[in-house]
């Protein structure tokens, strides 16, 4: 029953969140991309107003550590992570850098979120199609010409059983093409928030992020493409397990958990 109710209370406060959202970012989207091509200025709004979503809820909080702290104007980087549940998305958002996000077309289509992610100048891409996914990869292309980081969940999917799944190539030919450096993201705990199809909320969630060293890709080739793509999920796993291991047990209480989110070098 406190499942149920908590749930009703964040797809409340979800609905809500999106409503306003939606016209700021409408209105910040018409003053600003006339001169900011790369949509910087609206997509880091939309990114602050996902992070809302955690903020406003005494039962979530959110703590990243650094192994690797992005210079400023340092960059672009193929941003890739490990993908547990929708709550990876306000989670990661609360990273200090705006990069462009490769998410499945039909969450374009849905009232309100599909509407912000266009303006922000997300990259749709239709499952299974090649030439989506070649338009994805050239507007992927577009954006690290212009400095503007691009983010990517290799597995393609979130995880139902909370194991990572085989990464996919698209993120790391991508990297060999272009010669930009990949940055990997382990993240762990979201997977407590919301089961994959399923509506109900956990009363507690505490998402750990890890933002680990680049990896240069200079001076590879295509034949090196599955010694990177399986080194990095290696890397993202070490360090996924790393974060569970220091995450505390959730047991039901009525205690509420904190929204933080300490940079820890």
């Amino acid at each position: 029953m406190k499942a149920r109710l908590v749930s009703l209370w964040n797809w409340a406060e979800i609905i809500v969140i999106v409503v306003i959202s939606t016209f700021l970012v409408a209105l910040i989207y018409a003053l600003t991309v006339p001169f900011d091509r790369v949509r910087r200025v609206v997509g880091r709004f939309f990114r602050i107003c996902g992070t809302m979503l955690i903020h406003l809820n005494p039962l979530w909080s959110t703590r990243i550590t650094y192994s690797f702290r992005p210079p400023k104007g340092s960059g672009p980087y193929i941003v890739v992570a490990n993908h547990q549940s929708i709550a990876d998305i306000p989670a990661l958002s609360f990273l200090p850098w705006e990069m462009k996000w490769l998410s499945k077309e039909a969450n374009f289509k849905v009232p309100g979120l599909g509407w912000m992610m266009r303006m922000a100048g997300d990259i749709p891409l239709r499952r299974g199609e090649r030439e989506s996914a070649q338009s994805a990869m050239a507007a992927c292309r577009w954006y690290l010409e212009r400095g503007m980081s691009v983010m990517i969940f290799p597995e393609g999917t979130r995880s139902h059983d909370g194991e990572i799944k085989p990464f996919k190539d698209g993120a790391f030919r991508l990297a060999l093409e272009t010669g930009y450096p990949i940055l990997p993201i382990a993240v762990a705990g979201s997977r407590h928030s919301i089961p994959k199809n399923s509506w109900i909320f956990s009363t507690k969630c505490q998402v750990r992020i890890e933002v680990l060293p680049p990896v240069e890709v200079k001076g590879m080739s295509k034949d090196d493409l599955p010694e990177l793509r399986d080194g990095i999920r290696r890397d993202i796993s070490q360090a996924f397990e790393r974060l569970g291991k220091s995450m505390p047990v959730l047991q039901p209480s009525s205690e509420t958990v904190p929204s933080e989110v300490p940079a820890e070098a």
